[in-house]
């Protein structure tokens, strides 16, 4: 059987997806709590229609997914905007028109290989230039994540009581969104489109599941993040099973035993509760 981390393009797959799962499950965390689970569907499909372009006229179809993904995320903050009432329509429009534009763009990609590729990612085909943007992301979004705690906690929870404590609601917003739209268009290359959206909410379910604060279901969004990526990866080179889908099944298997732990764990309080108050009863 060979071994694992001999081959270098298993060495990068899991520099990318381990830095990745950081980073998707801090803005995941951030997504959720905002209400806004399908914008990564949204913009993962936006960044279909990025690159599909890019293929069509020759350029990198990374630059050509992060200019849709970027372009998508503005459209959904002023549709935001427009319909404060109806948030969730943003989302909803912009994925109807990411997919429509996605799927009229392909159907002129001659080599239609290059841009299946996208569809489930080719993590474990990535060049260094590519390795590289992952770290760079990675690092500016934990970076902006750790100056920045405080706002985006206060935005995640009410926009409106953002604003009154004197949290820049826009600025905070703006700098949200461009980072995500980054995150998703990048990671759309290396785990997939149709995978991403899943990746950016599924560890964020599970931790919630066990999370007593806002802290800890971070922390526990990367934990399943972690443990979905890795297990993956691993699973997809020994089983020969596509990486992408393999991560997206684990992060939904690691929510369903969230939830098993938590039925257990509120079982065994139950007990507890009912045996300390027999006692009292008795002492009584």
């Amino acid at each position: 059987m060979p071994l694992l981390f001999q081959y270098s393009y298993m060495q990068k797959a899991f520099i990318v997806g381990i830095l990745l799962s950081f980073a998707i499950a801090c803005l995941g965390v951030i997504v959720v709590h905002k209400r806004m689970s399908l914008i990564g569907s949204a913009l993962s499909h936006s960044s279909l229609s990025g690159v599909a372009i890019g293929l069509l006229f020759g350029f990198n179809p990374i630059l050509g997914a992060v200019g849709a993904c970027l372009f998508a995320s503005f459209a959904i903050e002023a549709i935001r905007k427009k319909l404060p009432a109806f948030q969730d329509l943003a989302v909803a429009i912009t994925l109807s028109i990411g997919i429509g534009l996605a799927g009229v763009l392909s159907g002129f990609v001659k080599n239609a290989s290059d841009f299946n590729s996208f569809l489930f990612g080719s993590i474990v085909a990535i060049t260094p230039f590519e390795l590289y943007l992952v770290i760079a992301l990675v690092l500016i979004v934990l970076g902006v994540f750790l100056l920045m705690y405080k706002e985006l906690f206060y935005i995640s929870l009410s926009e409106e009581a953002a604003a009154l404590s004197g949290v820049p609601v826009r600025v905070i917003n703006f700098i949200f969104t461009v980072l995500t739209a980054l995150t998703v268009s990048i990671a759309a290359r290396t785990v997939g489109a149709l995978v991403i959206s899943s990746l950016l909410v599924v560890p964020v379910a599970a931790a919630m599941q066990i999370a007593r604060s806002f802290k800890t279901t971070i922390l526990w969004s990367i934990f399943f993040a972690q443990v979905s990526s890795i297990i993956g990866l691993t699973l997809s080179f020994y089983v020969g099973l596509k990486p992408g889908g393999t991560i997206a099944l684990l992060s939904s298997l690691c929510f369903f035993a969230a939830v098993i732990m938590k039925n257990i764990r509120a079982r065994f309080s139950k007990r507890a509760f009912r045996q300390l108050s027999d006692t009292s009863e008795v002492l009584t």
